[in-house]
């Protein structure tokens, strides 16, 4: 954005527009108006009130128009900035501006990671694969993109989605750039119903592995995550912390090492998308979900059965009160 600001000479008012589930829609509007210029965010019919009041309160003008991400794409285009001459589009994930972005936080861990040993594998969410394409784009110039071996500092990727915004999954069994037919995951932040072309590319690389988890793996990675670092996160994020919780870290990322040889590993999870994220969520997510079958099965270490007594994302209301 602040490229489009200088490319413009500064002699005209941009309009940025932006399509988005909420956090990308979130970021343009905090950018947009951070540099003085006018910001419309349209989003889809199942984007929660909570993200389009939020959007309003930045100063952001809300468009909501269809059913996922997709459709509110093209009426966007169509429909509006067809009809604005100062219009700049912001793409939320399908564009090498974004990727760069995503994938200095490679050049963060190149250095952070120095004093523990490295790092040899990540984990990160797949919604349209901004993340994913700017992240692997980046290992390559690092040149730690060697077929996962780790005698070559190779580093290996997870890559995760929810059953219902498995857009990025269903390419790859397609074995073509394929498109859901609509979003049913409750991770909206995740509901792309056709990842990026080059997101597609790099994920069948050998050092990405893609799993999909269920919406109630996601959801009570999300409330694990809240009971133990105190910190809240979507579901779209819950899905990536999950794999650390129902113990198949280990098993999706190295499979041939043994568990005292994973426990010498470091393995980078990329914790974001907070924005829809509420106590009083997380805990209608633990009543939803804590006996589900999955959840009961792999979260051997929790007991998430819902009880009367205060549970600990109550006592971190309690806390913040």
């Amino acid at each position: 954005m602040s490229r489009a600001v200088a490319n413009s000479g500064n002699s005209r008012q941009i309009h940025f527009y932006c399509s988005s589930g909420g956090n990308a829609g979130l970021a343009c509007a905090t950018a947009a108006i951070t540099l003085g210029h006018l910001a419309t965010i349209c989003v889809p019919t199942s984007t929660s009130d909570t993200i389009v009041q939020k959007l309003r309160t930045l100063g952001a003008n809300v468009v909501v128009k269809g059913a996922h991400f997709a459709e509110a794409d093209n009426f966007m285009k169509d429909e509006l900035m067809s009809k604005d001459n100062n219009s700049v589009y912001v793409p939320p994930f399908d564009h090498p501006d974004v990727w760069e972005g995503h994938g200095s936080l490679v050049d963060e861990l190149e250095k952070q990671m120095q004093d523990f040993g490295g790092y040899q594998g990540l984990v990160c969410s797949v919604g349209g694969g901004g993340l994913l394409t700017g992240i692997m784009e980046r290992l390559e110039i690092y040149g730690r993109l060697q077929g996962g071996s780790l005698e070559k500092r190779g580093i290996r990727v997870l890559a995760m989605e929810t059953e219902g915004a498995e857009s990025l999954n269903y390419s790859l069994k397609k074995q073509k750039l394929a498109r859901l037919d609509n979003i049913t995951s409750i991770a909206t932040s995740l509901g792309a119903t056709q990842v990026a072309k080059r997101c597609f590319e790099v994920a069948q690389r050998p050092e990405v592995k893609n799993v999909v988890f269920s919406d109630a793996e996601a959801a009570m990675g999300s409330v694990c995550f809240a009971d133990d670092e105190r910190m809240l996160v979507e579901p779209a994020c819950g899905v990536s912390i999950a794999p650390v919780y129902n113990d198949s870290l280990s098993t999706h990322l190295f499979p041939e090492l043994s568990d005292a040889e994973f426990s010498k590993l470091n393995i980078v999870i990329i914790v974001c998308g907070g924005s829809k994220a509420s106590l009083q969520i997380l805990d209608e997510y633990k009543k939803t979900y804590g006996n589900d079958a999955r959840v009961v099965k792999k979260f051997h270490a929790r007991r998430f059965a819902v009880e009367k007594k205060e549970n600990t994302i109550r006592e971190i209301d309690s806390l913040r009160s």
